[in-house]
């Protein structure tokens, strides 16, 4: 893992980002919590963010992409790989995994949060069993060329991208973010004929067309998706 992070390697039974949650006030910012399972492979980091956290949840949008950023390096050439609105990872036109936000419990949106968790988690392989011809929308890391790539090196490639996307951002704004994010993120039949653009106070997506522009809350299309 590279050296600014303080790795919790985790195991098979555990949930990456529940254990980042619970070490995030005991071990601070930069704790990574990651696992290796035969079908999944997941990693959390603690950030200790200097914004409000409304603004501040837009970092599970630097996890989504930070995450398509290894996997396009990572893996097959020219394997195409998007995000699907709020968090979803799609790799080869199906859905691998998702970027995960985890926050301190009722914490008031315009306070500046101690701590906050992103991560992501990803099918390495479908259980025994899974027929593919059943859910053709979803795949697994491990049919689409990725099992001679350790999961681990898909965790630290991760990690290193977030951080390259973070230090954008704080150097150039929000708006550096978020043009990767809109420029990898899938345009779905709601989204036709809009404009797009995302809020720097919410992360919310705002879909702009003649008659005006509509909302969709980030806060509540990540607790809608589990993410």
């Amino acid at each position: 893992m590279p050296s600014l992070f303080d790795p919790v390697p985790l195991g098979a039974g555990e949930d990456a980002r529940a254990r980042a949650m619970a070490l995030a006030s005991e071990r601070g910012g930069g704790t990574l919590t990651w696992l290796a399972a035969p079908e999944r492979v997941e990693a959390a980091l603690v950030l200790e963010p200097e914004e409000p956290l409304a603004a501040a949840r837009a970092a599970v949008l630097a996890a989504a992409n930070a995450f398509a950023d290894a996997l396009v390096v990572l893996g097959p050439p020219e394997i195409p790989v998007t995000l699907r609105w709020p968090a979803g990872i799609v790799l080869n036109s199906a859905v691998v995994g998702d970027a995960t936000l985890g926050e301190p419990p009722g914490f008031a949106e315009e306070a500046v949060p101690d701590w906050l968790v992103v991560g992501f988690r990803a099918r390495w392989r479908h259980p025994p069993g899974y027929q593919p011809g059943l859910d053709p929308g979803r795949t697994a890391l491990a049919e689409e060329g990725f099992l001679e790539v350790p999961p681990e090196e898909l965790v630290a490639g991760w990690a290193r991208h977030l951080m390259v996307s973070f230090a954008e951002w704080q150097a150039r704004g929000f708006p550096a973010m978020a043009e990767r994010v809109l420029a990898r993120l899938e345009v779905e039949d709601w989204m036709r004929g809009a404009r797009r653009g995302l809020d720097p106070a919410s992360g919310d997506l705002i879909l702009r067309r003649d008659g005006g522009e509509t909302r969709h809350s980030l806060a509540q299309a990540l607790a809608e998706a589990g993410a």
